[in-house]
């Protein structure tokens, strides 16, 4: 069977050995998703590391590793709103699902954030959507700091107040500075990943979040999972966020959120439910658009296939996209089961021993991959993560950390 030109073997065995990877890697995909703090790409170089190691055909690792990188891009949200330590792709959207968390509503955040995943729009437009990309690509690169530049202002602009511009400026250039510094280190830890964006993204966005927490009164108890909106308030944000998506797979460094953001700009929707909504369309679709930029273009633009890239596996495209397409769908159905479960373990612990805890987990984690200048890469980004706060500004400005670094 042809796909695309490419030639399709499909048979009993094959499809069954195929089955045994992906669920491999969703396992292990779901199991780091739950864990406060793990960043994305600290998984997938893990498992970069260890896939030599592998019994097994290498496109069958190849797939397992995938699944395992979409699967912790669904089930991340959980612990997002749960206790607040968010991966890089979820990180922005801590605050508009912690509104509807303290507000009771966090079951049916979950479930929207499921609802939102848009993975069949972004399959159906995977194909033209890199048709057109693949030309206009070149442009965007050759202009990327205009583009980065022209972002920053838009996201300023944005700010309802002079005080919240000022401290987004604040935020910008203290962020930026901070990533220009960390971004080209590659510190030693106890686990060789020399990886600086987990300390970096749970001190910006997660430890400030666990230290208002940590003053507060816990999580509350959690009302029905009925989503407030209808269908297609919940649709269309969705969608749009798939589109948006195409940004962050083709342009480096644009995060998630901030093509959430231009989503919701487009449809003229607001809110934290459209908010968590288009975000979620967001990441699923960066997950497909980035396998096909890998094929079209020849440059892996997410930690998954940087990590994929480096472990020197084959590029089986049918093969990547089944795989993709299962976690997605199996990712979806296990954030409403799992994250309710989620909320009530968290809601039977004392709220300040678990944030304790988890403070000390995420020292932990940055000890263990980047040692003693993971800790105090740590400290450093938390102390910049309270900047936005303290001024009324959006979170959205610290993604700087990245963008500044890529502008210059």
């Amino acid at each position: 069977m042809d796909v695309a030109g490419v030639r399709v073997f499909v048979g009993p065995g094959a499809t069954a050995a195929a089955v045994a990877a992906v669920s491999t890697g969703i396992l292990l995909g779901t199991c780091s998703g739950l864990v406060p703090g793990l960043h994305v790409n600290t998984l997938a170089l893990l498992l970069a590391a260890a896939a030599p190691a592998v019994p097994g055909p290498p496109h069958l690792v190849g797939a397992a590793l995938l699944a395992a990188g979409v699967t912790h891009s669904f089930l991340d949200v959980v612990p997002t709103l749960a206790l607040g330590v968010p991966d890089p792709a979820m990180a922005v959207s801590a605050l508009p699902g912690h509104k509807l968390v303290m507000g009771g509503r966090g079951r049916e955040a979950l479930r929207i954030s499921a609802l939102g995943s848009g993975v069949a729009v972004a399959f159906v437009l995977g194909v033209p959507v890199t048709w057109v990309a693949n030309r206009v690509a070149p442009l965007v690169y050759a202009h990327l700091t205009v583009v980065v530049g022209a972002l920053l202002v838009f996201l300023l602009a944005r700010e309802t107040s002079w005080r919240a511009r000022g401290g987004g400026v604040l935020a910008v250039v203290a962020s930026g500075a901070l990533g220009v510094v960390a971004l080209p280190m590659d510190p030693s830890g106890v686990v060789p990943t020399g990886d600086v964006l987990a300390p970096l993204f749970a001190g910006l966005f997660g430890a400030p979040v666990l230290l208002a927490a940590y003053r507060g009164a816990g999580v509350p108890e959690q009302d029905d999972p009925v989503v407030a909106d209808s269908p297609r308030d919940v649709v269309e944000p969705g969608v749009a966020g798939s589109l948006a998506g195409a940004a962050v797979a083709y342009v480096p460094g644009v995060s998630g959120a901030i093509a959430a953001i231009f989503a919701l700009e487009a449809t003229r929707t607001d809110g934290d439910r459209a908010f968590v909504a288009a975000l979620s369309g967001v990441n699923t679709a960066n997950t497909v658009f980035a396998l096909y930029a890998l094929f079209a273009l020849g440059d892996p633009h997410t930690g998954v296939l940087v990590a994929f890239e480096r472990a020197e596996l084959p590029r089986t495209l049918p093969l990547l996209l089944a795989s993709v397409a299962l976690a997605a769908v199996v990712g979806a159905v296990l954030v409403p089961v799992v994250g309710d479960r989620y909320f009530r373990l968290v809601r039977a612990v004392d709220h300040r021993r678990l944030t304790v805890a988890v403070c000390v987990l995420l020292v932990v984690l940055s000890w263990l991959f980047a040692g003693a200048v993971g800790v105090a890469l740590l400290v450093a980004a938390t102390l910049v993560g309270l900047i936005p706060p303290r001024f009324g500004a959006r979170r959205v400005h610290l993604m700087a950390v990245l963008l500044v670094p890529i502008a210059l």
